[in-house]
């Protein structure tokens, strides 16, 4: 659905008066000054009328703005979101970035996946496709799990985000690599390609601390403490850690897919799991040191 000339008119005015804020970015007071501007894009952006009404039902359990705004992003930097799925967070990300940063999606090519990559990878290019008013700058790199983790030129990207992925990184016996190695490769190409002092936002599953690999790979889920322990090997600082999309309700023992949205009849309760929300959540913010 394209953007009513309303919404876009909102969006735009949101932008310019982001563009006159950008113009002092680096000194202190007008980044202070800029923060308003550029919450008041993101706001926009969020409320933007070509995203779908099953995408904005989320939002509530997802709580998109303050995510965002956790790991810093601001309207002029290059970002690279890694596995974007369906696009749920493209279609916040694009148009907040359109006018003077850069999205770089990466995401699996046509040529030579197979099966539910290729089907997912058919399905992102034609939801970028159907409206070039908010989509028409986004870039697309080529990014397989595990054969190829590159994610640009060294020390070329502001932020690195990826959303409800990294159980996507324990692979099992994969052409020989263990779960770390595998996990390691995509901690480091994220590292490579941030400037110092850029970040790494990720939002994952989480699984209990004590809970065997293994299990938290069939549960599509991740420990928080074994997270950040990898990001640290692999050179990040840990520089925050948020709750604003965490579930009490939820146990942490049962598989991400019988939460909401996807409801899995596999559960054996669907209506049980349907009143419990989306599956407990944490960010976490990374930064690349700069020295």
């Amino acid at each position: 659905m394209s953007p009513t000339p309303q919404a876009m008119r909102r969006f735009l005015g949101a932008a310019v008066t982001v563009t006159a804020m950008l113009l002092s970015w680096d000194a202190g007071p007008a980044r202070a000054a800029a923060a308003p501007a550029a919450h008041q894009a993101l706001e926009a952006a969020v409320h933007g009328s070509w995203r779908t009404p099953a995408s904005v039902q989320r939002d509530k359990y997802r709580h998109p703005v303050q995510t965002l705004e956790f790991f810093g992003i601001r309207p002029d930097m290059r970002v690279v979101e890694v596995l974007p799925g369906g696009g749920w967070y493209t279609a916040i990300l694009a148009p907040f970035l359109r006018d003077h940063g850069e999205l770089i999606e990466a995401e699996a090519p046509l040529a030579g996946t197979t099966g539910f990559a290729h089907e997912s990878a058919v399905r992102f290019r034609e939801k970028l496709a159907s409206n070039p008013a908010v989509y028409g700058k986004v870039r697309l790199e080529p990014f397989v799990l595990p054969d190829y983790m590159y994610l640009g030129a060294p020390n070329s990207a502001d932020m690195v985000v990826t959303f409800r992925n990294m159980h996507d990184m324990m692979y099992e016996n994969v052409h020989g690599m263990s779960t770390d190695m595998v996990l390691q490769q995509f901690l480091r190409s994220a590292y490579q390609v941030l400037k110092p002092g850029g970040v790494l936002g990720i939002e994952a599953h989480r699984a209990n601390p004590d809970m065997p690999l293994a299990q938290c790979f069939k549960l599509s889920r991740v420990p928080q403490p074994y997270l950040i322990r990898e990001a640290e090997q692999a050179g990040f600082r840990l520089a925050g850690t948020s709750e604003v999309n965490a579930n009490p309700k939820d146990p942490r023992t049962a598989s991400v897919f019988y939460f909401p949205p996807s409801l899995s009849p596999e559960s054996g309760d669907t209506a049980h799991y349907a009143t419990l929300g989306e599956a407990d959540e944490t960010e976490l913010r990374f930064v690349k040191p700069s020295t």
